[in-house]
Protein backbone atom coordinates (compact mmCIF):
# COMPACT_ATOMS: atom_id res chain seq x y z
CA UNK A 1 0.00 0.00 0.00
CA UNK A 2 0.94 3.51 -0.90
CA UNK A 3 1.45 6.40 1.39
CA UNK A 4 -0.84 8.13 -0.40
CA UNK A 5 -3.46 5.41 0.23
CA UNK A 6 -2.61 5.50 3.39
CA UNK A 7 -3.92 8.77 3.69
CA UNK A 8 -6.39 8.71 1.65
CA UNK A 9 -8.36 6.75 4.14
CA UNK A 10 -9.09 6.64 7.39
CA UNK A 11 -6.92 7.90 10.17
CA UNK A 12 -5.09 4.12 11.37
CA UNK A 13 -5.55 5.43 15.01
CA UNK A 14 -8.81 4.47 14.93
CA UNK A 15 -8.46 1.53 14.92
CA UNK A 16 -8.01 0.95 18.61
CA UNK A 17 -9.98 4.24 19.42
CA UNK A 18 -13.29 2.45 17.73
CA UNK A 19 -12.46 -0.76 19.64
CA UNK A 20 -12.70 1.24 23.28
CA UNK A 21 -16.50 1.86 22.16
CA UNK A 22 -17.40 -1.17 21.85
CA UNK A 23 -15.84 -2.45 24.69
CA UNK A 24 -17.77 0.05 26.95
CA UNK A 25 -21.31 -1.08 25.07
CA UNK A 26 -20.02 -4.86 25.81
CA UNK A 27 -19.29 -4.15 29.51
CA UNK A 28 -22.90 -2.27 30.45
CA UNK A 29 -24.68 -4.73 28.31
CA UNK A 30 -23.38 -7.80 30.30
CA UNK A 31 -23.78 -6.83 33.30
CA UNK A 32 -27.73 -7.22 32.17
CA UNK A 33 -26.82 -10.51 30.99
CA UNK A 34 -29.31 -13.75 31.76
CA UNK A 35 -31.98 -11.23 33.33
CA UNK A 36 -34.46 -11.36 30.63
CA UNK A 37 -34.21 -7.14 30.32
CA UNK A 38 -34.06 -6.51 26.59
CA UNK A 39 -34.61 -2.66 26.47
CA UNK A 40 -32.78 -2.26 29.46
CA UNK A 41 -29.30 -3.76 28.41
CA UNK A 42 -30.04 -2.40 25.26
CA UNK A 43 -30.34 1.30 26.42
CA UNK A 44 -27.39 0.34 29.13
CA UNK A 45 -25.69 -0.42 25.09
CA UNK A 46 -26.58 2.52 24.12
CA UNK A 47 -25.64 4.82 26.47
CA UNK A 48 -21.77 3.53 27.03
CA UNK A 49 -21.59 3.80 23.33
CA UNK A 50 -22.94 7.11 22.75
CA UNK A 51 -20.38 8.51 25.93
CA UNK A 52 -17.34 6.89 24.18
CA UNK A 53 -18.30 7.88 20.59
CA UNK A 54 -18.33 11.50 22.10
CA UNK A 55 -14.63 11.32 23.03
CA UNK A 56 -13.47 10.43 18.97
CA UNK A 57 -11.71 13.25 16.76
CA UNK A 58 -14.09 12.31 14.22
CA UNK A 59 -16.96 14.54 12.70
CA UNK A 60 -19.24 11.47 12.59
CA UNK A 61 -23.08 11.14 11.48
CA UNK A 62 -25.09 8.06 12.07
CA UNK A 63 -26.50 6.56 9.13
CA UNK A 64 -27.46 3.18 10.70
CA UNK A 65 -28.57 3.50 14.13
CA UNK A 66 -31.52 2.82 16.70
CA UNK A 67 -33.90 4.28 14.08
CA UNK A 68 -35.61 7.48 13.16
CA UNK A 69 -34.53 10.62 15.34
CA UNK A 70 -38.70 10.22 16.95
CA UNK A 71 -38.06 6.60 18.14
CA UNK A 72 -34.48 6.81 19.07
CA UNK A 73 -33.38 9.02 21.93
CA UNK A 74 -29.37 8.79 21.24
CA UNK A 75 -27.64 6.75 18.14
CA UNK A 76 -30.88 8.12 15.32
CA UNK A 77 -30.02 7.90 11.96
CA UNK A 78 -28.65 11.39 11.12
CA UNK A 79 -27.13 11.86 14.81
CA UNK A 80 -23.97 14.05 14.90
CA UNK A 81 -21.32 12.21 17.12
CA UNK A 82 -17.63 12.80 17.84
CA UNK A 83 -15.69 15.19 19.54
CA UNK A 84 -16.49 17.52 16.07
CA UNK A 85 -12.86 17.93 14.49
CA UNK A 86 -10.73 15.14 12.55
CA UNK A 87 -12.45 13.58 9.57
CA UNK A 88 -16.18 13.34 8.18
CA UNK A 89 -17.14 9.99 8.66
CA UNK A 90 -20.06 7.81 8.75
CA UNK A 91 -21.17 5.52 11.47
CA UNK A 92 -23.12 2.16 11.63
CA UNK A 93 -23.65 0.96 15.22
CA UNK A 94 -25.39 -1.86 16.68
CA UNK A 95 -24.73 -1.47 20.56
CA UNK A 96 -25.83 -4.87 21.43
CA UNK A 97 -26.61 -7.18 18.27
CA UNK A 98 -28.87 -9.53 19.81
CA UNK A 99 -30.94 -8.28 22.67
CA UNK A 100 -32.65 -11.47 23.56
CA UNK A 101 -29.89 -13.70 23.18
CA UNK A 102 -28.39 -11.19 25.70
CA UNK A 103 -31.03 -11.37 28.04
CA UNK A 104 -30.91 -14.84 27.79
CA UNK A 105 -27.44 -15.54 28.19
CA UNK A 106 -27.50 -17.32 25.19
CA UNK A 107 -24.32 -17.08 22.82
CA UNK A 108 -23.37 -14.43 20.07
CA UNK A 109 -24.56 -11.25 21.64
CA UNK A 110 -21.94 -8.60 20.37
CA UNK A 111 -21.13 -4.67 20.40
CA UNK A 112 -21.02 -3.72 17.09
CA UNK A 113 -19.66 -0.55 15.34
CA UNK A 114 -18.46 0.16 11.87
CA UNK A 115 -16.85 3.34 10.80
CA UNK A 116 -16.25 4.68 6.94
CA UNK A 117 -15.20 7.45 5.00
CA UNK A 118 -18.60 9.53 4.38
CA UNK A 119 -20.80 8.00 1.69
CA UNK A 120 -18.95 4.68 2.01
CA UNK A 121 -22.09 3.23 3.82
CA UNK A 122 -25.68 2.30 2.21
CA UNK A 123 -27.93 4.65 4.17
CA UNK A 124 -30.79 1.36 4.64
CA UNK A 125 -33.78 1.87 6.50
CA UNK A 126 -34.93 -0.33 9.46
CA UNK A 127 -36.84 -3.14 7.48
CA UNK A 128 -36.10 -6.47 6.25
CA UNK A 129 -33.36 -7.55 3.63
CA UNK A 130 -32.96 -10.64 2.12
CA UNK A 131 -29.22 -11.50 1.93
CA UNK A 132 -27.00 -14.09 0.76
CA UNK A 133 -23.15 -14.13 1.89
CA UNK A 134 -20.33 -16.56 1.40
CA UNK A 135 -16.52 -16.08 2.55
CA UNK A 136 -13.23 -15.40 0.57
CA UNK A 137 -11.46 -17.64 -2.44
CA UNK A 138 -14.36 -18.22 -4.38
CA UNK A 139 -14.52 -17.17 -7.82
CA UNK A 140 -16.61 -14.29 -8.34
CA UNK A 141 -20.52 -14.02 -8.93
CA UNK A 142 -20.48 -17.84 -8.05
CA UNK A 143 -23.72 -17.73 -5.73
CA UNK A 144 -26.31 -14.79 -6.61
CA UNK A 145 -29.47 -14.02 -5.11
CA UNK A 146 -32.18 -14.59 -7.61
CA UNK A 147 -30.74 -18.27 -8.12
CA UNK A 148 -32.21 -20.60 -5.94
CA UNK A 149 -31.17 -21.68 -2.98
CA UNK A 150 -30.25 -25.58 -4.45
CA UNK A 151 -28.35 -23.71 -7.18
CA UNK A 152 -26.05 -21.73 -4.93
CA UNK A 153 -25.27 -24.67 -2.28
CA UNK A 154 -24.46 -26.86 -5.46
CA UNK A 155 -22.26 -24.19 -6.82
CA UNK A 156 -20.43 -23.54 -3.92
CA UNK A 157 -20.19 -27.36 -3.23
CA UNK A 158 -18.30 -28.01 -6.54
CA UNK A 159 -16.50 -25.04 -5.83
CA UNK A 160 -15.14 -26.16 -2.43
CA UNK A 161 -14.63 -29.47 -3.83
CA UNK A 162 -16.82 -31.61 -1.58
CA UNK A 163 -20.32 -33.50 -1.78
CA UNK A 164 -23.47 -31.10 -1.15
CA UNK A 165 -23.86 -33.16 1.91
CA UNK A 166 -20.67 -31.25 3.69
CA UNK A 167 -22.62 -27.47 3.58
CA UNK A 168 -24.05 -26.20 6.14
CA UNK A 169 -26.34 -22.62 5.81
CA UNK A 170 -26.71 -20.56 8.61
CA UNK A 171 -30.32 -18.98 8.99
CA UNK A 172 -32.37 -17.21 11.71
CA UNK A 173 -34.66 -19.41 13.32
CA UNK A 174 -38.00 -17.21 12.05
CA UNK A 175 -41.50 -19.20 10.65
CA UNK A 176 -40.42 -16.98 7.52
CA UNK A 177 -37.77 -19.35 6.73
CA UNK A 178 -39.71 -22.63 6.86
CA UNK A 179 -39.65 -22.99 2.76
CA UNK A 180 -36.08 -21.81 2.61
CA UNK A 181 -35.14 -24.24 5.36
CA UNK A 182 -37.18 -26.69 3.43
CA UNK A 183 -34.92 -26.10 0.28
CA UNK A 184 -31.76 -26.15 1.54
CA UNK A 185 -32.76 -29.76 3.10
CA UNK A 186 -34.29 -30.87 -0.03
CA UNK A 187 -30.81 -30.53 -2.19
CA UNK A 188 -28.93 -32.59 1.40
CA UNK A 189 -27.32 -29.44 2.99
CA UNK A 190 -26.95 -28.64 6.44
CA UNK A 191 -29.00 -26.06 7.94
CA UNK A 192 -27.79 -24.75 11.67
CA UNK A 193 -30.39 -22.22 12.79
CA UNK A 194 -29.80 -18.83 15.01
CA UNK A 195 -32.30 -17.24 17.58
CA UNK A 196 -30.63 -13.89 16.42
CA UNK A 197 -27.55 -12.22 15.52
CA UNK A 198 -27.25 -12.59 11.78
CA UNK A 199 -24.11 -10.00 11.95
CA UNK A 200 -22.59 -12.76 13.39
CA UNK A 201 -23.84 -15.09 10.65
CA UNK A 202 -22.80 -13.45 8.31
CA UNK A 203 -18.95 -13.53 9.93
CA UNK A 204 -18.79 -17.07 10.27
CA UNK A 205 -19.00 -17.39 6.59
CA UNK A 206 -15.06 -16.28 6.50
CA UNK A 207 -13.94 -19.11 8.54
CA UNK A 208 -15.97 -22.46 7.72
CA UNK A 209 -13.15 -24.30 8.79
CA UNK A 210 -13.35 -23.11 12.79
CA UNK A 211 -17.15 -21.75 12.93
CA UNK A 212 -18.90 -24.72 10.35
CA UNK A 213 -20.93 -22.34 8.21
CA UNK A 214 -20.34 -21.98 4.45
CA UNK A 215 -23.20 -19.76 3.55
CA UNK A 216 -25.34 -17.22 5.22
CA UNK A 217 -29.09 -16.91 3.80
CA UNK A 218 -32.63 -15.63 4.45
CA UNK A 219 -33.96 -12.26 5.56
CA UNK A 220 -32.88 -10.36 8.62
CA UNK A 221 -32.44 -6.62 9.41
CA UNK A 222 -31.30 -4.01 6.76
CA UNK A 223 -28.92 -2.24 9.41
CA UNK A 224 -27.46 -5.67 10.11
CA UNK A 225 -26.84 -6.09 6.81
CA UNK A 226 -25.31 -2.93 6.00
CA UNK A 227 -23.03 -4.00 9.44
CA UNK A 228 -21.93 -7.13 8.05
CA UNK A 229 -21.12 -6.16 4.87
CA UNK A 230 -18.55 -3.87 6.24
CA UNK A 231 -16.97 -6.85 7.96
CA UNK A 232 -16.69 -8.55 4.48
CA UNK A 233 -15.23 -5.59 2.97
CA UNK A 234 -12.39 -5.81 5.37
CA UNK A 235 -12.01 -9.79 5.82
CA UNK A 236 -13.10 -10.94 1.89
CA UNK A 237 -16.18 -12.89 0.93
CA UNK A 238 -19.32 -11.97 -1.22
CA UNK A 239 -22.75 -10.74 -0.30
CA UNK A 240 -25.82 -9.30 -2.01
CA UNK A 241 -29.11 -7.83 -0.16
CA UNK A 242 -32.33 -6.36 -1.33
CA UNK A 243 -34.36 -4.53 0.32
CA UNK A 244 -37.88 -6.27 1.44
CA UNK A 245 -40.16 -3.71 2.87
CA UNK A 246 -43.58 -5.05 4.35
CA UNK A 247 -45.91 -2.26 3.89
CA UNK A 248 -46.21 1.18 2.64
CA UNK A 249 -45.17 3.33 5.24
CA UNK A 250 -41.92 1.24 4.71
CA UNK A 251 -41.45 2.09 1.07
CA UNK A 252 -42.23 5.44 1.74
CA UNK A 253 -39.41 5.71 4.36
CA UNK A 254 -37.36 3.95 1.85
CA UNK A 255 -37.97 6.87 -0.32
CA UNK A 256 -37.16 9.47 1.74
CA UNK A 257 -34.05 8.31 2.67
CA UNK A 258 -33.09 8.22 -0.78
CA UNK A 259 -33.54 4.54 -2.20
CA UNK A 260 -35.12 5.48 -5.27
CA UNK A 261 -35.48 1.63 -6.43
CA UNK A 262 -36.52 -0.48 -3.65
CA UNK A 263 -36.36 -3.75 -6.27
CA UNK A 264 -32.39 -3.46 -6.15
CA UNK A 265 -30.01 -6.21 -5.67
CA UNK A 266 -27.21 -4.62 -3.37
CA UNK A 267 -23.78 -6.18 -4.02
CA UNK A 268 -21.00 -5.89 -1.71
CA UNK A 269 -19.43 -2.21 -2.31
CA UNK A 270 -22.80 -1.09 -2.82
CA UNK A 271 -23.24 -1.44 0.75
CA UNK A 272 -19.56 -0.61 2.14
CA UNK A 273 -16.98 0.98 -0.24
CA UNK A 274 -14.09 2.68 0.75
CA UNK A 275 -11.58 2.55 3.63
CA UNK A 276 -14.01 0.68 6.20
CA UNK A 277 -13.42 -0.35 10.28
CA UNK A 278 -15.24 -2.48 11.87
CA UNK A 279 -15.05 -3.42 15.46
CA UNK A 280 -16.98 -6.29 17.27
CA UNK A 281 -16.71 -7.25 21.26
CA UNK A 282 -18.28 -9.94 22.38
CA UNK A 283 -21.31 -10.07 25.28
CA UNK A 284 -21.94 -13.58 25.43
CA UNK A 285 -19.26 -16.41 24.84
CA UNK A 286 -19.80 -17.22 20.95
CA UNK A 287 -18.03 -19.03 17.96
CA UNK A 288 -16.61 -15.47 16.67
CA UNK A 289 -15.82 -14.10 20.24
CA UNK A 290 -15.48 -14.61 24.07
CA UNK A 291 -18.28 -12.59 26.10
CA UNK A 292 -17.16 -10.22 28.69
CA UNK A 293 -15.71 -11.52 31.99
CA UNK A 294 -16.53 -10.02 35.36
CA UNK A 295 -13.57 -10.22 38.10
CA UNK A 296 -14.28 -8.48 41.03
CA UNK A 297 -13.21 -5.40 39.71
CA UNK A 298 -11.92 -6.24 36.98
CA UNK A 299 -14.03 -6.89 33.27
CA UNK A 300 -11.75 -8.63 30.74
CA UNK A 301 -13.67 -7.85 26.96
CA UNK A 302 -12.61 -9.68 23.39
CA UNK A 303 -12.41 -8.25 20.18
CA UNK A 304 -12.08 -8.55 16.66
CA UNK A 305 -11.24 -4.92 15.02
CA UNK A 306 -11.14 -5.02 10.93
CA UNK A 307 -10.04 -2.91 8.26
CA UNK A 308 -10.40 -2.92 4.59
CA UNK A 309 -7.77 -0.88 3.19
CA UNK A 310 -4.96 -2.42 4.76
CA UNK A 311 -7.07 -6.15 5.04
CA UNK A 312 -6.18 -6.48 8.74
CA UNK A 313 -7.63 -8.59 11.70
CA UNK A 314 -6.79 -7.99 14.79
CA UNK A 315 -8.55 -9.36 17.78
CA UNK A 316 -7.78 -7.57 21.19
CA UNK A 317 -8.10 -8.83 25.10
CA UNK A 318 -8.36 -5.98 27.43
CA UNK A 319 -8.48 -6.05 30.90
CA UNK A 320 -9.85 -3.31 32.60
CA UNK A 321 -9.08 -2.17 35.94
CA UNK A 322 -11.66 -0.36 38.97
CA UNK A 323 -14.83 -0.81 36.02
CA UNK A 324 -17.21 0.77 39.13
CA UNK A 325 -15.74 4.48 38.60
CA UNK A 326 -15.22 3.97 34.88
CA UNK A 327 -18.36 2.28 33.52
CA UNK A 328 -21.29 3.67 34.59
CA UNK A 329 -24.75 1.97 33.08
Amino acid sequence: MTEHNVKSGLDRVLVLEVTRVTEAAAIAAARLRGRGAEKAADKAAVDAMRRELAKLQIQGTVVIGEGEMDEAPMLYIGEKVGAGEGPEVDIAVDPLEGTTICAKAMPNALAVLAIAERGGLLHAPDMYMNKIAIGPGYPAGLVDLDASPGDNLKALAAAKGVPIGEITACILDRPRHAELIAAVREVGAAVQLIPDGDIAGVIWTTDPDETGIDIYLGLGGAPEGVLAAGALRCIGGQMQGRLMPQNDDERVRAKSMGIDDINRKYGLEDMASGDVIVSATGVTDGSLLDGVRFRGDFAETESVVLRAHTGTVRRIKTTFRDIGSRFIG
